[in-house]
């Protein structure tokens, strides 16, 4: 895992989101999830976008993988912070698919949230 990290502090912060996202994912918490996202977060994928609203619901809407006894094997593959913006690179096992995903976070009034999320499966 590679880093650059401006203040260790806000690594940890980021690092703790980011669990926070394997989490929700794995047991399709929404809730969980729509905390660590901005409000006006987009996802994007090749020929795919969706607003949070609509990634929420399409979460909420599948079986979890959790409920399918899928291992828990996320994980943080490159860490950046730098200032008040960080770049997280992961591998997201989710279901039938093997996705890799950026993660784009900014620090704002204190606190770090998820503000966009590209992705693509890498089996494909």
């Amino acid at each position: 895992m590679s880093k650059h990290i401006e203040a260790p502090q806000d690594l940890d912060q980021v690092t703790a989101i980011i669990q926070y996202y394997f989490e929700g994912l794995h047991q399709g918490d929404v809730e969980k999830l729509d905390t660590i996202f901005h409000a006006d977060a987009v996802l994007k994928a090749p020929k795919v976008r969706r607003t949070k609203s609509q990634w929420l619901a399409l979460v909420a809407s599948r079986p979890t993988p959790e409920s399918q006894g899928a291992a828990f094997n996320y994980r943080i593959l490159s860490v950046d912070v730098v200032n008040h913006q960080a770049m997280v690179k992961l591998y997201c096992p989710l279901l039938e698919h093997h996705y890799i995903d950026f993660i784009g976070l900014l620090k704002e009034n204190g606190q770090w949230r998820i503000v966009n999320k590209m992705y693509d499966d890498i089996h494909n």
